[in-house]
């Protein structure tokens, strides 16, 4: 394999409705797409899943694209005719952080060689499911009643999603989980709070045991390590953390603290699917249950999160959510949930590529970067 450009494709989608977190809410998506082309002429692809603005993490789209091209791309330069993927991850390892620009490049990479070698991405990774439970995540409705509320977690249950998230903050958590709760009994339902409450909190929070949650997703800082194994100890319902996992240490250090007892794997957040399938790997062996995370991502991200979430570790319903939860419109072909569930991709690399009209509809900007 011998990579001769990368294209940087930036896209608007609208979402099909405001998604509000305990960071802030986004209309549109501004979508990153890295399309790696090879000598021979085969594109592979992958999505850098970024935010616009330094929000939920220090990196957004701008600097994504300012890391990719002046920093990733002489370091990629090394390894461009490579067929050994972790080789590319090494080469990455000369800049510091940035693990979304790192995972978007090395993943349109690895869709190359997959491609090449006729091999999907889940085959390569280890999957042994052929589809996935999803769950959804539903964003902070704090100026809209709790009906509303009611009425847009009946749509998706009506749709047949198998878990329901609950982004939660102060001021918006005790009212809206006993209103899905006494609505629908049995669900699986589980909370966000992308880090919003401290650790004077942990009782009010561990008064919220008597919902029957499945697990409350980062409470508190990303840092707060300690606070962590404090809330832990404090609720019954189990600590699950996001933002705090950046690496297979730092996964093992969170179980072997006790700061949580599962882990929620983005492989944007951790820089690589190969990164994301050694924590799971990890996980496995503690015996901890994993769930793949989402970053409201297009069809080309999504396809690469399902085919990870078909390992055997991942026992959670993940935020691997249909098309339609975000989009009217997707990149690529629909992924559309049948029972519940997504089907694996089986065709090589991802198993999915852009649709060309689509594409070009959406993109607002693009650029060619060369390997020398």
């Amino acid at each position: 394999m011998t990579i001769e450009r990368f294209r940087i494709h930036r896209l608007n989608i609208p979402l099909v409705r405001p998604f509000r977190t305990s960071f802030g809410t986004e209309t549109l998506r501004d979508v990153i797409l890295v399309e790696a082309v090879s000598s021979d002429g085969i594109s592979g692809w992958g999505e850098c899943v970024t935010m616009s603005w330094p929000g939920y993490s220090y990196e957004y789209g701008d600097n994504a694209i300012h890391v990719m091209e002046n920093h990733l791309l002489p370091a990629l330069a090394t390894v461009a005719d490579t067929d050994d993927p972790y080789e590319v991850r090494a080469a990455m390892e000369v800049v510091a952080g940035n693990p979304m620009a790192k995972n978007a490049m090395s993943t349109a990479m690895l869709d190359v060689w997959l491609r090449e070698q006729g091999e999907s991405l889940a085959h390569y990774l280890g999957a042994v499911k052929d589809e996935v439970d999803c769950g959804v995540s539903v964003g902070i409705n704090i100026n809209e009643s709790v009906d509303e509320l009611l009425a847009e977690v009946a749509g998706y249950v009506d749709e047949g999603y198998r878990r329901i998230k609950l982004k939660i903050q102060p001021g918006w958590d005790v009212e809206p989980l006993r209103a899905v709760r006494e609505a629908w009994p049995t669900i699986p339902l589980q909370t966000d709070a992308n880090q919003a409450y401290q650790r004077s909190d942990a009782q009010h929070l561990a008064s919220l045991d008597q919902f029957d949650l499945l697990l409350h997703e980062q409470p508190l800082e990303q840092d707060d390590w300690y606070g962590h194994v404090l809330m832990s100890q404090a609720c019954q319902t189990p600590i699950c953390m996001d933002e705090s996992i950046h690496s297979v240490m730092s996964a093992d250090s969170a179980l072997q603290f006790g700061a949580c007892s599962i882990i929620n794997i983005k492989p944007g957040r951790v820089g690589s699917y190969l990164t994301g399938k050694e924590i799971h790997d990890l996980c496995l062996e503690r015996g901890a249950p994993v769930w793949a995370g989402g970053m409201l991502e297009t069809g080309v991200g999504r396809a690469a999160n399902v085919a990870l979430a078909a390992l055997p570790g991942f026992t959670l319903p993940g935020d691997t959510s249909g098309s339609s939860r975000y989009y009217e419109v997707d990149v690529t072909e629909p992924f559309v949930l049948q029972d519940g569930r997504l089907p694996v991709p089986t065709g090589p690399g991802i198993g999915v590529d852009p649709l060309p009209d689509v594409l070009r509809e959406m993109t607002v900007w693009s650029t060619d970067l060369t390997v020398t």
